[in-house]
């Protein structure tokens, strides 16, 4: 077995088109079949190398691989349809001798004339079929002429076209209203119909898997597999990625491409194990699967054909549960552009990159993504208690006797005291609790604000310890000066004492 993608460099890796490139990576991976990559570069007003190298990029960001390709060859290519030109001119020239194609000289303006006709008198709007009756030697004149015409295939007349999808079952369609369409443009370079039958026929691709939107395209591809003298591969048709509202996924619902969500802070792994399961289950009641374990389960008879929906709440839950199960130091590396875009510039080196990786597992066990792992540990870095006492609530309640007595004593004992771990916190949270008489949210929630300047947050048995660990950072991890619990209560206190003076 061999399968493709075959992307057109033209813009961003749709994640429509990632989930489709998946479902053939899993095909092949479980099958112990080869993935190509194929580049679909002939559009040349639209194509770039750099969308292009976007393309290689996520799908290398995605985990996906290829076995050939043009980043590293393989006996099938070359791997960019900009490179094999003279394959499509050699056999567009042999369909001419056969008279299984023939030249058009009919205009844009003709064409679209003949187009509008048919439309205004409820027939097809196909080709009418104009340069189809020229004879060898009027075509001949035409071209001696100066004429530059397109080639178009002679599409057999009165016939069925027949294939079994393997997703969708038996698919039939009638040569009459397919007409005859352009296999080479008027400048040389081939139509997409053309091409690619003869990249996958000289590829051996064996498995088409692709987008619910080639159906039509399909009954063309094979007539051309067979005028060529090639066997037509088996073609399976996935359905679209639609947005919430069942409309197509568009730019209108949101992002829509690998590189936005990646930019959104969602982990590869989730997206990939996303998009495996928009059309497909690997059964088991089983969701949340490892890629290899995914590839291991995939087969296109489980590969359903009602429009599946790109939920992002969905999207979320998965990388919350990948973002709980990652390596601590590698969400920290991934985390630092987010710090950066948030305000919070560091470089940290390896004893920083430590203390941020201790740190992290405070907000992955209760954000959506990494873009908000910053907002969920600002309170390390930005430490403010007149901002903190601006909110006339927060000075309501530390107005009440009990809370001041706490805000005192926190403040009293943190003065004598070492850096706080767990256990010192503990400790002096107790003699705080004796000298108060305080105790639950009446004691804890005092010292939240006092610590960390904010009423809500992540548990003070890993908060409080971060804090301290952070202030004793030497400015050389790179790291933001990060102020200690001692130095917050004692600034904590001075500003509560000239709010209620």
């Amino acid at each position: 077995m061999r399968v493709r993608f075959a992307p057109s460099p033209t813009g961003q890796l749709h994640v429509g088109n990632a989930r489709t490139a998946l479902f053939n990576w899993l095909l092949a991976r479980g099958s112990g079949a080869s993935f190509i990559l194929r580049i679909e570069d002939t559009d040349a007003e639209r194509s770039t190398k750099e969308s292009e190298a976007a393309i290689v990029r996520d799908l290398r960001w995605l985990g996906l691989d290829w076995d050939e390709g043009p980043d590293i060859g393989g006996a099938h290519g070359p791997y960019r349809q900009s490179e094999r030109l003279h394959l499509y001119g050699s056999y567009a020239a042999e369909l001419l001798t056969a008279e299984a194609a023939y030249y058009c000289f009919c205009s844009t303006t003709q064409l679209d004339a003949d187009r509008q006709d048919a439309l205004a008198n409820g027939r097809p709007a196909r080709y009418a079929g104009t340069c189809r009756r020229l004879s060898r030697e009027q075509a001949a004149a035409r071209l001696a002429g100066g004429e530059r015409p397109a080639i178009r295939f002679r599409v057999p007349e009165a016939r069925d076209v027949v294939f079994t999808d393997a997703v969708r079952g038996d698919v039939r369609f009638q040569t009459d209203v397919i007409g005859d369409p352009v296999i080479v443009r008027a400048d040389g370079t081939p139509a997409y119909n053309f091409a690619v039958v003869v990249d996958d026929a000289l590829m051996a691709v064996t498995h088409v898997v692709r987008g619910e939107d080639h159906i039509s395209n399909t009954p063309r591809q094979i007539l051309l597999y067979e005028a060529l003298g090639f066997t037509p591969p088996t073609f399976a048709h996935l359905s679209l990625v639609m947005g919430p509202d069942h409309s197509p996924l568009s730019k209108r619902h949101g992002a829509t491409s690998v590189a936005e969500f990646r930019a959104k802070g969602y982990l590869p792994e989730a997206l990939v194990n996303y998009l495996a399961l928009i059309g497909w289950s690997p059964g088991g009641g089983d969701e949340l699967l490892p890629i290899e374990e995914l590839a291991r389960r995939f087969s296109l008879e489980g590969v359903g054909h009602s429009a599946g929906v790109f939920d992002e709440e969905k999207l979320a839950w998965a990388n919350r549960h990948y973002l709980k199960m990652a390596d601590p130091a590698r969400l920290a590396e991934l985390a630092l552009p987010y710090f950066k875009e948030a305000g919070v510039l560091m470089a940290p080196n390896d004893r920083g990159l430590q203390f941020l990786a201790s740190a992290i597992g405070m907000a992955s066990a209760s954000v959506d993504r990494l873009s908000q792992v910053p907002a969920r540990l600002a309170f390390l870095f930005h430490y403010d208690a007149a901002a903190a006492l601006a909110d006339e609530r927060l000075v309501a309640e530390m107005r009440e006797e009990g809370t001041r007595g706490v805000v005192a004593a926190l403040a009293e004992e943190l003065a004598a005291a070492p850096r706080l771990d767990r256990e010192k916190f503990r400790e002096i949270a107790n003699r705080v609790k004796v000298r108060t008489s305080q105790k639950g949210k009446a004691l804890f929630h005092p010292i939240r604000v006092v610590l960390t300047g904010r009423a809500e947050g992540p548990e003070l048995d890993l908060a409080v310890p971060a804090i301290d660990l952070g202030a004793e950072l030497p400015a050389s991890a790179g790291i933001p000066k990060i102020v200690g619990n001692r130095e917050r209560a004692a600034a904590f206190a001075r500003a509560l004492e000239e709010t209620l003076r």
